[in-house]
Formats: structure tokens, sequence, C-alpha cells
């Protein structure tokens, strides 16, 4: 895959430039609140959030829901391999792969792209009310990506960390806003107990990111039955040569630019344990409980199995 424009030494890509944008601000000028949820200044300005209650899902669509760092970039990546591979569908490398992240133009744009299209949102469909009554009557297919939560927190302190659009913050203070959802995009908590309900809906499908770790060839030929897209056995495998964590990472400054290493870390599953004291671990153990023990989302999350 070529470099980005400014590694060739031309303009900066959209998210180059954003970023640079970032750098210029204060840590407390970085985030804003829009309808009670906080969003970072540079990437989703109010007007993005607001014109994306609007855009509505089509049949044909594909659908990607995740929260960030929960493996969003990786799935993206998976899903555009697929589509070219089994379809020919060709993927401008400048558009942002999340919804969010698009300005209202942008997303005019999109609406006359031709089917499919692959959509993506970090905002669960509890925010999105036309876009989930959309994909509801059109039988749109979505997939929801999850992550443990004490993996997802880590891996979000280091991303806030790294990324110029996003305050720093120390581990305990940002365990306190994560929490309590006082965190970009929201509470992860609140965001699977809002896709719990979707969970048995026949055109979505659930992929667990320690599941991808673990089998990512078994899981792309189960999300490939799942989109209908047809894949010799050969493509699966050239696919899931090329789309480990660890190769991904290694090409990430093709595929990212300067971004690369902000997006892609360590991907390890179990690093929570490397981060949280027994009173923060007791903590998130009782606020999963409350909120998602019994049911079937909670269930395929294997909570006790990553998180004990």
């Amino acid at each position: 895959m070529s470099l980005s424009a400014a590694q060739q030494g031309g303009a900066p890509t959209w998210r180059e430039a954003r970023m640079e944008m970032a750098k210029r601000l204060k840590d407390d000028e970085k985030l804003h609140l829009f309808d009670g949820i906080l969003y970072p200044v540079v990437l989703c300005p109010a007007e993005n959030i607001e014109a994306l209650r609007t855009l509505k899902a089509r049949p044909d669509d594909l659908v990607l829901l995740s929260f960030p760092k929960c493996g969003f970039n990786w799935t993206v990546s998976l899903l555009r391999k697929m589509l070219v591979a089994a379809k020919g569908k060709s993927f401008s490398s400048e558009m942002p792969p999340q919804l969010d992240f698009c300005s209202p133009e942008m997303q005019r744009t999109i609406e006359q792209e031709p089917s499919p299209r692959l959509l993506g949102t970090h905002c669960h469909m509890g925010r999105l009310p036309l876009l989930s009554q959309s994909i509801r009557d059109n039988k749109t297919k979505m997939l929801m990506m999850f992550r443990n939560p004490k993996d997802t927190a880590v891996s979000y302190f280091h991303f806030m960390n790294s990324n110029p659009a996003l305050p720093s913050a120390a581990w305990n203070s940002f365990f306190s806003d994560f929490i309590t959802g006082n965190v970009t995009f929201g509470s992860y908590l609140d965001h699977i107990e809002a896709c719990s309900k979707l969970v048995d809906e026949p055109n979505v499908m659930t992929v667990i990111y320690e599941d991808l770790k673990e089998d990512l060839t078994g899981n792309l030929r189960r999300i490939a039955r799942f989109l209908d897209v047809p894949l010799t056995e050969e493509q699966v495998q050239a696919i899931s040569a090329e789309s480990t964590f660890s190769a991904m990472k290694e090409n990430a400054v093709n595929t990212h630019g300067k971004f690369g290493n902000v997006l892609f870390r360590k991907g390890e599953v179990g690093d929570w344990r490397n981060h949280f004291s027994e009173a923060q671990s007791q903590q998130m153990d009782e606020e999963f409980n409350k909120r998602l023990a019994g049911t079937k989302l909670g269930a395929l999350l294997q909570y006790d199995t990553y998180c004990k």
C-alpha cells in the first residue's frame, strides 16, 4: 500500500492535518460536550454529530458499531479487504472510517456513494435513532464489536496519552473517568447495555476482540458467511495472514501514516493486570455484574475468563 501524502512530501492527509490542529490546543480545550457526551473537538465537532443523526442506512449497507479501542480499525481493515476480494469494492484511503469524524459535507458525499457502503461509528444506536430505525426497517447487516472492559480501559488510557486530539491523564484519574463515563463517546458499560438489546436481531452479528485474537481465520469465515461475502479459502487465508495484529502494526505507517503507532499499540489480552489495582478491579467487576450479569451479551464477552 502506498505511503501517506505527507510521507511522500505532499499535502498532509485529513488525519495528519487534524493532529497538527490538535497540537495547538491546551488539554482543557480538546473536548466538547454534546447532548451529555464528550467528543474530541478537532475530530468530532458538534456539526458532525448533528449531521450523523440524519443519516439513513440502506438495505445493502454494512454497519460497524464499536466503542473506541475495541478493535474498530482492525475490523474496518478486515471488512475492506473482504469486500475488495469478493466484490471488487474500492475505498478511498483518505476517507476516515468513522462517520463521527465526517463533516456534514463528507457525510453528503457518503450519501451518494454506490452500494455496498461500509459505515462505522463509535456512537451506540441509542444515540442515533434515525440510523438505528433505518437499520431495523431495512434489515441492514450490522457488526457489533466488543472487547473486555478492563483491556478496553487500559488501551483507551494509552490512546489518550499518545493522541494529540485528546487530553493526557494519569491512570488513577483516567480510571475514575472511564468507570463513570466521563471520557469521549461516554460510558463503555452504557454502550454495552444499549447494544445488548440488539444482540438477538437476525441482521446483527456480535464480534468479540478476544475471539479474533484466538482464531482470526475461523472468525473471518464466520463474518463472510453472515455478510454473504463469497470468499475462497485461498482469499480467507491471505486476508488472515496480512491481518494479524502484529502484521497490521508493522504496516501501520503505510496505512495510517504518523498516526499508525497511536492506533496500534500492543493489542494484548490481559494487559489490564499491569495497571489495575485490586480495588479498581473489584469496582469494575461490580459494575459489570450489576449491569450485564445474566445477559446474553455479558456471556459472549466471557468476563470471568478475561477479567478475573
